[in-house]
Formats: structure tokens, C-alpha cells, sequence
């Protein structure tokens, strides 16, 4: 299945729209990007074989639970890559639920929970 890189934006734009209004009220100082694919840097870096795993999304940041009193930083951020997700969905409807779904694991990260504690 194929999307445009703008379609492709779009929809991020929407799954960060949909989130209930408890937790994009609590997202602050976190930059969303999509880019076409990981690097084997990205991959390697949570524990996945470049030659043979995908990653639809990647959080770089310090969870909210870990930060200190006076925690300054350059933003957070959150990738999601669009090349994966293209491949890996048949419709249009499956792109959709898996940008949705990323877009809620990345900030999950976010929000300090661990890859067990976060909804499949």
C-alpha cells in the first residue's frame, strides 16, 4: 500500500489530534517527526538486528518519571518511519491504525512505561 509523504504527515497530525484530552494536555517540550526509515543505529540501539527487524517508531528522550526537579533539556522526540508501516500495511485503514498505534506507543515511552507495560 502507498500514501504520500503529505497523507503520510497528515495522519500522524490525526492520531496526535485523537489522543485523549488527559495525556495531550500532559505532552510538553516533545517534537514528532516522520522519517522514511530507521538507521542500523536507531535499530541497534533498542536491541534489533538491521539485517532482519523494522521499527514503525522510535522515542528519544528522558521519560517524564526519571526527569529531576529543574530538568532542562532540548526537546524529546518521537520518530515515526513511514517506509515500515507503508510495508507492512494492505489498506489504507491499516495504515491509519498503525500510525495511530505507534504514535500511542512512542508516547507511552514518553510517559515512562516500559515495552511490557505498554497496550499491544
Amino acid at each position: 500500500m502507498w500514501i504520500s509523504s503529505s497523507e503520510f504527515e497528515k495522519l500522524v497530525g490525526e492520531a496526535l489530534d485523537g489522543l485523549p484530552a488527559r495525556f495531550a494536555e500532559a505532552v510538553e517540550n516533545v517534537s514528532v517527526t516522520i522519517e522514511d526509515e530507521p538507521s542500523a543505529e536507531d535499530l541497534e540501539a533498542v536491541g534489533l538486528d538491521p539485517r532482519q527487524d523494522t521499527l514503525f517508531g522510535l522515542y528519544q528522550g528522558v521519560a517524564l518519571p526519571e526527569r529531576g526537579l529543574g530538568y532542562t533539556s532540548l526537546p524529546d522526540r518521537i520518530v515515526v518511519y513511514r517506509l515500515p508501516v507503508l510495508e507492512a500495511c494492505d489498506s489504507r485503514e491499516q495504515i491509519v491504525e498503525e500510525v495511530r498505534v505507534t504514535v500511542r506507543h512512542e508516547l507511552g515511552h514518553y510517559f515512562g512505561l516500559d515495552e511490557d507495560e505498554l497496550p499491544p
